[in-house]
């Protein structure tokens, strides 16, 4: 059986409270990283290292050293702690995210990477950058924009966007992907995080709730609006109505 599959048994109370602090919880902790060199990065990796740092610190370390770590083959080599950072606006475009079960999984990781912590409210002052990630014949382009706050004369700022880095034109090679049951079992939501169904309250993809309201049938021939003197009948059209024919006025000479 491999290491990481085996059932740990804690042997002290300090090990008890550290696998504890790691058991699944309704709402997960902010996914920390680690960036490792390898032992043959080279000057462009490492500078894409110390870029991916600089938007996911404080929840990630970087190690300076070269690492003759292979993840794909060895997994329990990479044992850390990492500290707790800025909350960044995700955009995927390209089909192939929603329709390559790969490139499905991938978006699900990079969403579980960049995303950040969980807050109940956000300030408009606090969307600082912008993560964009386009699939397209192939490659998946990363790139990086500084939002930018300028005046526009009324309440709501005018939107500005700054390319900064990293900016990656990566591309999909090697995958180790769970299996298709393991993969809807981490998906399955607990029982106290599902909403309660309400009845006639619906919701779009926005988040925006719609209420269903029952009423009597109206007769909207009776609903009373607003007079007004260019929706007056004439005469002849009220004559129309009753079924007669208004006579004519005669004139005196």
């Amino acid at each position: 059986m491999d290491a990481l599959d085996r059932v740990v048994k804690p042997k002290t109370k300090r090990a008890k409270r550290f696998l504890e602090k790691r058991e699944p919880k309704l709402k997960e902790n902010t996914k920390n990283a680690m960036l490792i060199k390898g032992g043959n990065a080279n000057l462009t990796v490492t500078e894409v290292l110390k870029d991916i740092y600089a938007v996911k610190k404080p929840f990630a370390v970087l190690y300076k050293k070269k690492n003759i770590t292979r993840p794909f083959e060895d997994q329990t080599s990479l044992n850390s702690k990492c500290p707790e950072g800025t909350k960044p606006m995700l955009i995927f475009a390209g089909d192939m995210f929603d329709v390559n079960e790969e490139y499905r999984r991938l978006k699900s990781l990079l969403i579980d990477f960049f995303r950040g912590p969980s807050v109940p409210n956000i300030r408009l002052a606090g969307l600082e950058y912008v993560l964009h990630f386009t699939a397209l014949d192939g490659k998946i382009y990363m790139r990086s924009y500084k939002v930018l706050l300028k005046k526009s004369g009324c309440k709501i700022p005018r939107i500005e966007l700054e390319e900064m880095g990293p900016s990656l034109d990566l591309v999909m090679r090697r995958t180790h992907l769970a299996s298709d049951d393991l993969y809807k079992l981490s998906l399955k939501q607990p029982k106290a995080l599902k909403p309660k169904k309400k009845k006639n309250i619906s919701h779009d993809v926005f988040g925006t709730t719609y209420g269903r309201i029952h009423m009597q049938k109206q007769d909207l021939s009776k609903l009373q609006t607003r007079k007004m003197k260019g929706l007056k009948k004439r005469p002849a059209e009220k004559s129309a109505e009753d079924g007669g024919v208004s006579p004519k006025k005669s004139k005196s000479g």
